[in-house]
């Protein structure tokens, strides 16, 4: 069959629309009380008795007529019989005469011919009397029968939201059932051969990856209100997708896949969307999140779960938005346009609003005619005001969203949005706060145990070159540096400092770690320094440029270089896999423990971990930086006393 493209792309408005349009309510179901908190309520609930259902006293005291307390005080207290005594619990086997009074416990049945009661704080006892230091009038320190609710009052109105104030209310009334707004059902359907579910074995050989957008979709769901159902992975094979589309359609109020990029994928989408209901949109113009479907699908079978009158009921068609596959899009997608509907259709309000006003840490350029929705992070100056910068690895990076804070709208006419700019930050939540430190640059093993010991830091392990960079932009409260950084590489002391000098960054602490070659467990390649890698038919694993290993090697081989009377360039050409760089720090040592190398870049500490040999080289010194205008910000001052208390200031 002819694949369906549509050309024109969406307005952001026609997609909620086209998600408006459809039905995602799941009825009506009745719910055991322990199971009601978070609910909405489709009915008005009346009180069916009084609540108390007696008149009781407040406090622990004496139970008596008030007119016999009438001109008490201290120096002239009442003089009244104790005849005997009433506990919570217990029905009350006296009547309280002229002159008498019951000893009463907190929430015990008030006796008959008893008006008021007096705490025992305002009395004192002799022999079988009580001494009343204070008068009382009637209906004091009582509480009459149906003070709290009267029998056939409203307790509680529809769309009420029940919490666990509501839950006390409806437990006082006796009642252990109520009806609820059923949560919509969401069906969600992962598919793509190269999917794993997490926990189970993945092979990076055959480019397998763990699913992600199951599980951060079902959560969303459920944060919105859904009752999120996942379907079995169904990879690209047409028969199951197609069969499990058609299961999640008739269980499920909407139906979400994410994914299906294939063409097997997406002719299977369109479908069994053609022969089962309608599509209504395909593309919007937003980034991320292009390559969104919406539709309805028809119901063809009942619900497995019933059709009693308060049970889920079909509207005859099941709701389907598809999502795109990259995690950040997906979530993207799902947080502006499909969250909202789940929302509405279990009967919640919007979340309250979150959102923060900041100015732009730097530039940010864009021109692509769509709406963006732009991950950012923030982060507090040294004057305590908010800062905005974009936290974007692209849309296949879950971290992207996992180092943000929320997201920023930029509108498809806007060019750039200038540094100092003041813009608006949608958070991911109310309770999300900025990090009291902001790291950039290189990762290490001693920083990461540093990092522990901070309240709510935020590192953003970018490497070496890109640290200084921010840090020179004026970002991060602090960037971690290591290795030579003149161009030449020599790493002098005053090579060191000339860049801090000319920016007025402060150097916080330094550490020294050892770096050099890692090999497998005993090294059976016989490997003893760079040389071999040059002379020998070995496999090598490099760091990327941005790292500062990256840059102390190339200075070892340009000395290498030196002492043989040629160039850095033709020793670098001699090294197979020199130009293989891999960003985190143990994924050269990874590589060798897996057999794909013979040896990495890498630390002493790292191949000490992972129980790896180790050709050492070199000692590369580790320095902390900070932003001179944050020097007394709260979470760097917590970072320099840990590094002074661990030895690491200089």
């Amino acid at each position: 069959m002819d694949r369906k493209e549509f050309r024109d792309l969406a307005s952001p408005d026609e997609a909620r629309e086209a998600i408006g349009s459809l039905s995602l309510e799941g009825g009506v179901e009745r719910v055991p009380l322990d199971d009601a908190r978070g609910r909405v309520l489709v009915a008005r609930l009346d009180a069916e008795l009084d609540v108390p259902g007696f008149d009781r006293a407040s406090l622990d005291g004496y139970a008596l007529r008030a007119k016999d307390t009438f001109g008490a005080d201290e120096a002239d207290p009442a003089r009244l019989t104790v005849t005997d005594e009433v506990h919570a619990g217990e029905e009350p086997a006296i009547e309280v005469g002229e002159g008498e009074a019951v000893e009463i416990s907190t929430g015990a049945v008030m006796p008959t011919g008893a008006d008021a009661m007096v705490p025992v704080e305002r009395t004192d006892t002799e022999g079988d009397d009580v001494l009343v230091r204070t008068a009382v009038a009637p209906g004091d320190n009582v509480m009459f029968a149906g003070a709290d609710v009267a029998a056939g009052e409203r307790a509680l109105g529809p769309g009420t939201r029940i919490t666990p104030r509501d839950i006390g209310l409806l437990s006082a009334l006796g009642i252990d059932e109520v009806p609820v707004r059923a949560r919509p059902r969401v069906g969600i359907v992962s598919t793509g051969d190269e999917l794993v579910r997490p926990g189970e074995p993945v092979d990076s050989d055959r480019g397998e990856i763990y699913d992600v957008n199951s599980y951060t979709i079902a959560a969303g769901v459920e944060d919105a209100g859904g009752e999120a159902v996942l379907y079995p992975h169904a990879g690209d094979d047409q028969d199951e997708m197609e069969r499990l589309l058609r299961e999640a359609t008739e269980e499920c109020d909407l139906v979400l896949s994410s994914g299906s990029t294939s063409a097997s994928a997406v002719d299977v989408i369109y479908r069994v969307i053609e022969e089962q209901g309608k599509l209504l949109l395909h593309g919007v113009a937003v980034k991320p999140g292009k390559p969104m479907l919406v539709g309805r699908l028809d119901v063809s079978a009942p619900r497995s779960d019933g059709s009693e009158d308060e049970q889920r009921s079909s509207s005859g068609q099941s709701a389907y938005v598809g999502l795109p596959g990259y995690p950040v899009s997906a979530m993207m997608v799902f947080r502006t346009f499909v969250a909202p509907a789940i929302r509405e259709a279990a009967g919640l309000p919007e979340p309250e609003a979150a959102t923060v006003e900041g100015r732009m840490a730097r530039q940010e350029r864009y021109a692509e005619g769509r709406l963006r929705l732009m991950p950012v992070g923030v982060v507090t100056d040294g004057d305590g005001e908010t800062l905005v910068y974009p936290v974007d690895k692209g849309s296949g990076a879950t971290t992207s969203l996992a180092e943000a804070d929320g997201v920023v709208e930029v509108d498809p006419g806007t060019d750039y949005l200038d540094e100092g700019e003041s813009v608006t930050v949608h958070l991911f939540s109310p309770d999300v706060r900025p990090p009291t430190l902001l790291g950039v640059g290189e990762d290490d093993p001693t920083l990461n145990r540093l990092l522990d010991r901070l309240e709510n830091p935020r590192y953003l392990a970018v490497g070496t070159r890109p640290g200084r960079r921010r840090l020179r932009e004026g970002v991060p409260d602090v960037a971690v540096v290591a290795g030579p950084i003149d161009r030449h590489g020599a790493a002098t002391a005053e090579a060191e400092h000339a860049g801090e000098r000319a920016t007025g960054t402060v150097e916080l602490g330094r550490w020294d770690r050892e770096w050099g070659l890692i090999v497998r467990p005993g090294n059976p390649a016989e490997i003893e320094g760079l040389a071999d890698l040059i002379d020998r038919d070995l496999r090598f694993v490099n760091r990327t440029t941005d790292s500062g290993l990256r840059t102390s090697l190339g200075a070892a081989i340009a000395d290498l270089a030196d002492e043989r009377g040629t160039t850095r360039h033709d020793l670098v050409d001699a090294i197979d896999g020199f130009d293989l760089g891999l960003r985190a720090h143990e994924s050269p040592a990874r590589n060798v423990a897996a057999g794909d190398a013979d040896a990495g870049l890498g630390l002493r500490t790292t191949a000490d971990r992972l129980d790896l040999g180790f050709v050492p080289i070199d000692d590369q010194p580790v320095r902390v930086l900070a932003n001179p205008d944050r020097r007394e910000k709260p979470g760097v001052r917590e970072l320099a006393r840990t590094l002074e208390t661990d030895g690491y200031q200089q």
